[in-house]
This record gives C-alpha cells, structure tokens and sequence, in this order.
C-alpha cells in the first residue's frame, strides 16, 4: 500500500465527490449555531442536521466536508489507547432526497480500491441483517467477494438517535490490519477480530430512510437521506501502516515537538508516552477551539478549554518541562493544519496570547492549589487518617482545577489516598448538572417547539432594509403548543409572513419591535427573532380583535427605536475600524450587542486601555462622523469581500453571497444588520466604560445620537453640583478635591495615631488579666473601635511580652466584631490549636472563620455577646489542655 500523508487524504475524498457533483463546504466552525443540544460539534453531520430535519434547504442536495469535530466523554482513556482524541476530523458526503444506497456503496467501493487502492482481500463489509437491499447492491454493482459481507444487528449496523424520527440502517467498510493471517470466513469470526482489534471498521454509511414513530414502528421516509462519515485520523493509520493515531504524520511531527522541548523520547516510556500524547492532544483541540472563537471560563465550552490546556500543562510539568511551553506547541499544530485551516494562521498571535495567559493562570493555580492540599494533608495527620475525602479532592478539582491525578500522585508519596468513590459520585453530580443545564432535547437537536419546525420551503422575503413598513400575508401563526389558525385578543404567540421589513436578532444586533395590524385585529410585535431554521419569526401579543392565517396585514416598524439601532449598529463598525488604528492591528471582534439604548463591543486586546488610549479612539470615531460619508451596502462573493478589504468574523460561517457594509473608505465589514444612510446621522459617539471580560478579551460600551448628548448632559448636571457642594468654579474642583484628600489624609493619620496610643495603653490591663490554665497562661481581652490589622498587631505585642501562652481579642466595630487568637509555639504541645479556638468564640459572636494552630482570624456581626465570648473563649482552652 502506498503511503498517504493526512493532509493529502483529506484532498483526495473531497475532490472524489467533487467529481461526483457534491458541493464541497468549509468545515463549520466547533461552536454550533443555533443548537442548544450540542456543546460543540461532535459529529461530521452535527452542523447539517437542519438540512436533514427539512427546516433549512442545503445549498446543494449533494454536500462534502471535512468537519473539525470535539468529544471529551472519553478525555480520561485520551493518550492511553490507540484511539481516543479529542479533536479529530470527519470525512463525510451527505445527499438530502437525492441518491440513495444504489449510488453511494458502487462509489465508497470505488473510493477506497481505486483511489486508494486497498488490497480488497483486506476490506470486508457488515450491513443490517435485514438489509436485503444494500446486500444485492453490494453484490451486483461492487466485485467484493460475497463472503467478505457479515450481516450483524441493531446495535452495530442501525443508525437512529433517541425514541422517535429519522434512523436507518448502515453498512460498514473494515479494514484487515493482520499480517499473514487467513481471511475471516463467518461472523463469529469477525467479531472475534473486530473486538481484538485486528479488523477495523474505517467508514459507515447510514441509509437514513425510516421515521420512528411513539408506537416502535417504522415508517417510510418520502425523502430518503444519505450520510456517509470516515474518520480521517483511522484512515490516515490504514494508509501509513500505523497502529495509533499518534503516529500519523499530522499528529507525529505535533508529538515530537514536543518531546523535543521535554528533552524525553517517545517510546521508550509507557507513562512518558501517556504525557507526548496527552499534550499533543489537548494543544491541538484548544488551538482549534480558539480559532473558532471558544474562550477559557468554568462553564460550557469555556470550561472544556480550560481542562483541555490545563491538563496538557500539567503533563508537561510532569515530563520535567520549566516555564511556558504551550505556545511552542500550537507553532508545531498550525504548522501541519494552517494549510487546510488558513484561519488559524489569520489567528495565530491571537491564539497563542490567550493561551499563554491561561498557562500562566493555571501556574498560579497550581501553586495555590498545592497549598490548600497542604493544608488537607496536615489535617489528616493530625487525625491520624490516611484516606482524603472525595469531596475535598473534588472542591480542588473543579473549584480550583486542581487535577485530581496530581492529587492522587502527592497523596501517595504520603502514603494516603482519595476516596475515589466518593470522588466518581461527585464528579457524575456535576455531569449530571450540566446535562440538566443544557436541557432535554429531542432528535437532531431541534427544540420541541412548534415554530422550530417550519419547513424550509416557507419563504419570508425582507424588505427591512430599505422598508420600515410592508404588506404581507400570514402563512404561520403558532403558540408554544401547537400550530394555529388564529390569534385572538390577549393571547401571546407567534407570526410567519411571506413578507416583512422586521430584523430578527441576529448578529448582535436586537430585533425589531412593532405592530402588525390586519383587517379584524392588531398585534404588538414585542421581539422578532429566527428560530432554529432561520426563519423570521414575530412574536406577539394580540392587542385587538383576531389574527387568522391568510390574512393581509400590514407590518410596521418602530422607526424611532430602529433609527436609534442603525445608529448604533454603525457606530460599532467605526469604533472596531478605530480600534485597529489606534490600538493596533491585531483586534477581533469577540462579540457585540447593539439595541436602541447603547452599544457594547468585545475586543481581542491583553490589557486595558490606557485613557490616552480611549479618547484617541473616541476622537476619531466622531471625526469620521463629522465627515459626514455615504454607507454603502453591496453583495459580493466571500472572496471578492475579503479582497475589497471588508472585516469578517473569524468564527463565522458565511454563505456565497455576503453583504459587505462600508462607512465611506474608513470602515468595511461583512454585515446583514441594519444601518443608516449617512454617517452624519450618528450625531456624537462616547464611551462610557472599558472594562475587561475574560483572558484576553475587552469591552467597550458607548452611546450615540441623543443618548449620548443626555449622558454629557447628565454629566455636566453632576459637575455643577460637585462645585456647589466644594464651593467652587469648575476650573479650580480638581484642586479642591485634592485639597481635601490631603486633609481627609492628615485626619486618618491623627486617628490612626491616637488609636495606637489607645491599644498600647491598653497593653499592661490586657497582661494583667491573664489567667492559668493548666499550667498554660491565658487571656482574652475585649477592646472597642480597634481594626482587623490594628488588633492582630497588638496580639502579636501581647504574644511577645507572655513569652508563653494564648492570646484571644476581640473588638467591636459598631456593627461588627473583629477576632483574632494567636500562640506561642510551645503550648501547642499541650493541646492549644488557635484555628479551633477561635471558630468556637467567632460563633458566639455570630461570626465564623478559622486558622493555624499558632494564628487564628475571625470575623462576627453581634458585639452585644463580646463578654460571654471571652468567657467562652477561656471555656475552650481548657477543654483543649484538659
């Protein structure tokens, strides 16, 4: 067999069913659109199941892609097996109505031995066992050998998701990877071989053409569907004559970069092994996942991101690697996947500074991590225990990301363990938290909502973006239950017409709001949004009289509130223009939101604006106003809009024909929102905050038009007030106020002052009113105004003086009591733990809080129990010295 590098495979099946008049796509990105059953992509099919479902039309009946694909379920076997990874990439070709098996088995068998030329005495076929159909297709139209064909059940050759819709039966190509060995002749045999491992299956076509009805049964599907899906990594193995998906060339030259900078051989280690493949794994999934747009955080996607690069981080700590490495890693992914992926070389800075971050981040984490294990590691000696509870390593893993194979590793050296069962119950609580957070979800992902199961053929033209009012025909009405015929007054629902100048929600930017009046009533459109096929839909609330399906309404916008978005809309196209001038190049857009009240805009950037910085940006931003330049929109091919310049979201899918948004030659964009004609119309820009959201990710919110003259104006209110109040001109407030902080300044030192006369006074009363306990010397001492810092001083001075013995404070704060209880050293062997003397008195004080045996710090909220505290507190240490 020939050798073929897995960038070269990928080629190949694309340009086969190119040449089998497949429309070839760019892979989706990870993050799925408008899908609340998926995390991420996890499936060749997962972006195109609306395709399949009737509630979009495909671009072509006949689709090829390669699809970037997630799965974590199995993170823990990832590195350990020849098969589990978390980022791999599916080959797939998909027909929606069009061909069926009589085309698609002659063209998989043609594939494989002629463009890949397997040996066909190592290829075998399984079908369903009641698949006649695809038995005779195999035998009359393919010149497999007959017995290479293994019929098998349910559970290995039917495809079908959930209780009821679209399933089918499948058939399966493996490949023999055994050496000298006879052909397989039964089915027995076959399993046998495929559980070993020695026989793998490498493509599945699934025959999609029964509906699953309630009752169990099978209903013919008037449209039968094919999808077909490779996966690349298996084939990659076949063809290069490798046992392991680590060893093909794409994911080799990844490993062995970072075996270079570990300084350690891959096979020579079995644990060493686990570590290349672990890190080689998890850095090309996270550079994927960030291209597409995903951000580190402790949910979601986020969340897998962070586990993700945290756990490559953490082997690398373990192969001996010192400082960051994980930049070095992601050069080595976009080196072998930039070719095919060119986005990630478009991102590339972008990508390795937020990685960077969370590596330092997770460095941090470690560390603070190891001291809170400390501390549970102290606890069980002094308890003379030898096993850690589940809950507490779990707290360390998902509270401070903290693995658990680390805790695990440094609790042995102890020669203590985790309750690891305890640990599995915690950890299946939280999956099944996030299942519960994602929801039920029905087949394909499809809310169980009527209005999400529009077909595609119902057609709305928009007219929005020239038109704020438009005469069109009700074709849907629906409510959350079910379709309808008519709305009446009161009730709340939904309306589809074939024509509509409504924007629905998308892009960031707010759908439009209104009122839909007919011949027998009127309804007030409270939001306009797309469901999952992209449809416009109205929701409402019948105000008057009736809606009925097939009545000529009239559509009217609120053209006030949507002027005040145009404005805004267009505005965030001018800050990002000038963001990139002033700031630098390297700016994305992370997410935006315009509605009629403000902006907000989300921004690549790794350190807050300076506000030299922020009024740059904002002067330019109204310069360009002033200008006073045309907007333009136009139609254009997607790289016809990236050569004319215009900015594109990089985690976007865009179609073939894009709208291309351009504020006079300072600004050009990729946009279907809505904006105005002129820049002029925009008025004034101001922002009014820069904040930070995440790693590497910043926020802008600013005003436009009348809202942000009133802001100004609400300002300068301020500001006259502020100089009534100081009794001086606007000119000279910034000297006044400073004048006063000086004084203010003076003040608290002088109290300060007088405080620490107060508590050294008090030093001698507090000596004189220790007591002995047991031989060990105690006092505890109420006190008045004193703070947190001030108080665990003077314990400090009070220890110091004792030589020996327990000190315990407390202060009332007014509404507040400060606690503190420190020792010396040496009566901790007689029983003394300062952490649990002061959690007991911080109670009676209603407070809590705890410490080391030497030093303990409280806090309560009730000085009225302050004396019987210290009465309680002398209660305690003798209990412990007892």
């Amino acid at each position: 067999m020939q050798f073929i590098g897995a960038n070269e495979l990928r080629e190949q099946f694309l340009k086969f069913f190119e040449s089998k008049e497949h429309l070839r796509m760019e892979s989706f990105p990870l993050v799925p659109k408008n899908d609340n059953s998926l995390l991420l992509i996890n499936a060749g099919m997962a972006p195109l199941k609306p395709y399949f479902t009737g509630i979009q039309t495909p671009p072509s009946k006949r689709v090829t892609t390669c699809q970037k694909c997630i799965r974590t379920g199995d993170i823990e076997n990832v590195g350990k097996t020849s098969r589990h990874g978390t980022f791999f990439e599916m080959l797939g070709n998909f027909s929606f109505g069009d061909y069926f098996k009589n085309e698609i088995i002659p063209w998989s068998w043609e594939f494989v031995t002629q463009v890949l030329k397997l040996p066909k005495d190592k290829l075998y076929v399984t079908i369903y066992l009641e698949d006649d159909e695809a038995y005779d297709i195999w035998t009359s139209k393919t010149d497999i050998d007959p017995n290479r064909i293994f019929r098998l059940g349910k559970d290995d050759n039917f495809w079908e998701v959930g209780t009821v819709g679209p399933c089918g039966p499948c058939t399966e190509i493996h490949f023999d990877r055994g050496v000298d060995v006879a052909s397989v002749t039964n089915v027995e045999d076959f399993v046998a071989a495929s559980d070993a491992d020695r026989i793998v299956e490498f493509w599945n076509l699934v025959f999609i053409q029964f509906d699953k009805q309630e009752d169990g049964s099978y209903a013919p599907l008037k449209n039968k569907n094919i999808d077909t899906g490779m996966g690349l990594e298996r084939i990659a193995t076949i063809m290069q004559g490798v046992d392991n998906i680590f060893e093909i060339d794409t994911v080799k030259n990844i490993l062995n970069r970072v075996s270079k900078l570990s300084g350690v051989e891959y096979g020579k280690d079995s644990n060493i092994d686990v570590s290349l493949r672990i890190i080689t794994d998890h850095v090309k999934a996270v550079t994927m996942l960030i291209s597409d747009g995903v951000q580190p955080s402790n949910e979601g996607r986020g969340y897998v991101l962070r586990r993700l690069l945290r756990r490559a981080a953490r082997h690398g700590r373990l192969l001996g690697i010192k400082g960051l490495f994980l930049k070095e890693v992601v050069d080595a992914v976009i080196e072998n996947y930039g070719g095919s992926y060119t986005q990630l070389i478009e991102n590339k800075e972008y990508i390795t500074k937020i990685i960077t971050l969370e590596e330092e981040r997770f460095n941090e984490t470690i560390d603070a991590g190891m001291n809170i294990l400390s501390g549970y590691i102290a606890e069980l000696e002094e308890a003379g225990a030898k096993v850690l509870s589940g809950e507490k390593a779990f707290k360390l893993y998902d509270t401070y990301g903290f693995p658990i194979e680390l805790t695990e590793e440094i609790l042995e050296e102890k020669e203590m363990a985790v309750d690891s069962d305890e640990f599995k119950k915690e950890m299946e609580a939280q999956r099944e938290r996030a299942r519960s957070a994602r929801g039920e979800t029905s087949y394909m992902g499809s809310e169980e909502v009527p209005i999400n199961k529009v077909k595609a053929d119902v057609l709305t033209e928009f007219v929005g973006y020239t038109d704020t009012v438009a005469t069109g025909k009700v074709v849907i009405l629906a409510t959350d239950e079910e379709f309808v015929e008519e709305l009446s007054v009161g009730n709340k629902g939904y309306i589809l017409t074939d024509k509509t100048p409504f924007y629905a929600e998308m892009g960031g930017q707010i759908g439009d709001t209104g009122i839909i009046e007919g011949q027998n009533g009127s309804a007030l459109v409270y939001n306009t949004k797309k469901n999952v096929g992209g449809k416009t839909i109205h929701y409402v609330e019948v105000k008057t009289g009736t809606i009925k399906n097939g009545d000529v309404v009239t559509l009217n916008v609120d053209k006030a509130r949507r002027g005040s978005i145009c404005k805004n809309h267009t505005a965030t196209h001018m800050l990002q223009a000038a963001l990139k001038e002033i700031v630098g190049s390297h700016i994305h857009q992370a997410g935006s939101y315009v509605d009629n009240e403000r902006l907000r805009f989300d921004f690549t950037h790794f350190q807050g604006l300076t506000v030299e910085e922020i009024e740059k940006v904002e002067d330019l931003v109204n310069e360009k106003i002033m200008e006073v330049d045309s907007v333009s929109t136009e139609l254009m091919t997607i790289d016809e809009a990236k050569a004319s310049g215009a900015t594109a979201l990089f985690d976007e899918k865009y179609g073939d024909k894009v709208r291309v948004v351009a504020a006079g030659e300072f600004s050009k964009e990729l946009c279907g929102g809505t904006h105005v004609s002129n820049v002029g119309e925009i008025g004034f820009f101001k922002i009014i905050s820069e904040t930070g959201v995440a790693a590497g990710i910043r926020r802008i919110e600013a005003l436009t038009g009348r809202n942000a003259i009133r802001y100004m104006e609400e300002k300068q209110r301020l500001l006259k007030e502020a100089c009534a109040t100081l009794k001086c001109n606007e000119k000279d407030i910034l000297k006044k106020i400073n004048s006063q902080g000086s004084e203010l300044k003076e003040k608290d030192k002088e109290i300060a002052e007088l405080k620490a006369k107060l508590t050294s006074g008090a030093e001698d009363d507090i000596l004189n009113s220790a007591r002995d306990i047991a031989g060990v010397k105690v006092v505890a001492y109420g006190l008045e105004g004193v703070d947190g810092n001030a108080l665990r001083d003077l314990a400090d001075k009070i220890r110091s003086k004792m030589n020996s013995g327990v000190v315990i404070l407390l202060s009332n704060g007014g509404d507040k009591v400060n606690l503190v209880a420190m020792s010396s050293k040496d009566v901790l062997a007689n029983g003394i733990h300062c952490g649990k003397i002061i959690k007991e008195v911080a109670a009676v004080v209603g407070g809590g809080g705890g410490g080391r045996p030497d030093m303990a710090q409280a806090g309560g909220k009730n000085p009225s129990n302050i004396s019987k505290a210290i009465e309680v507190a002398y209660e305690v240490v003798e209990n412990l010295v007892k």
